[in-house]
């Protein structure tokens, strides 16, 4: 079954919100250079451990390049789970596999221009990369763009993948359908969303939580949404 990984937890509410509502992944952010829901390691800790190890389970999601710093926020969140949302180099992947349990998570970006990690993805998945995620890259944004990544544009990148990925970029109730050779792909593992679970404040929504939820998983085409800037 496809799994859903929705972004940008900020509060205990936000984490019970997606608990209740079945999410499979819930991403933490802590380390992410200009990032709108970036916390302080102490308080990205604490909400890791609200989530728990099981079901969903956490995902530190960072930029950090250094292994000095990323290793102490890993160590202090507790997070077995980490998405390297960044440019971080196949190397620095290695380092982090070699601690036991450690799951990787690598994004891919994804822009007009192709995919700049296109060529080293063979390097990512040597070094222990466990999952990629198929992101859209825009000018002067990493992440968050609210633009989709093309099908044909994920396709050349993932058919270069022994690995499973997460799609995410613009994922909403109502465009599964125009993802739909993706989804077909064998690797596909599943989505990763941001704005399309918010209201227009921002803040996580159950409702539209549990239609992304819905769709995503099951296909069912989705009403239109008055939804602000996606993922």
């Amino acid at each position: 079954m496809a799994v859903v990984k929705i972004c940008g937890v900020e509060s205990g509410r936000d984490v019970d919100l997606l608990r209740d509502c079945g999410a499979d992944l819930v991403g933490v952010w802590c380390g992410v250079a200009d990032g709108p829901r970036d916390l302080s390691v102490d308080r990205a800790a604490a909400l890791v451990a609200r989530v728990g190890a099981t079901s969903p389970i956490p995902v530190l999601v960072t930029t950090l390049t250094d292994e000095r710093r990323l290793r102490n926020v890993v160590d202090r969140t507790g997070a077995r789970w980490v998405q390297l949302h960044g440019w971080q180099p196949p190397a620095l992947v290695r380092r982090l596999k070699a601690e036991p349990g450690l799951v990787v998570v690598k994004v891919l970006h994804v822009g007009e221009g192709g995919c700049p990690e296109q060529r080293i993805i063979p390097a990512y998945e040597r070094a222990g990369t466990d999952l990629f995620l198929l992101d859209a890259l825009a000018p002067g944004r990493v992440g968050s763009t609210g633009t989709m990544v093309g099908a044909a544009a994920a396709l050349a990148v993932v058919d270069r993948c022994t690995r499973p990925f997460l799609l995410a970029g613009g994922i909403s109730p109502t465009n599964r359908a125009a993802c739909e050779a993706v989804v077909a792909h064998p690797l596909y593992h599943g989505v990763d969303v941001d704005g399309a679970a918010r209201d227009r404040r921002g803040r996580l929504d159950a409702e539209r939580v549990a239609q992304l939820i819905s769709v995503w998983r099951s296909g069912a085409a989705g009403p239109d949404a008055d939804n602000p800037a996606d993922d």
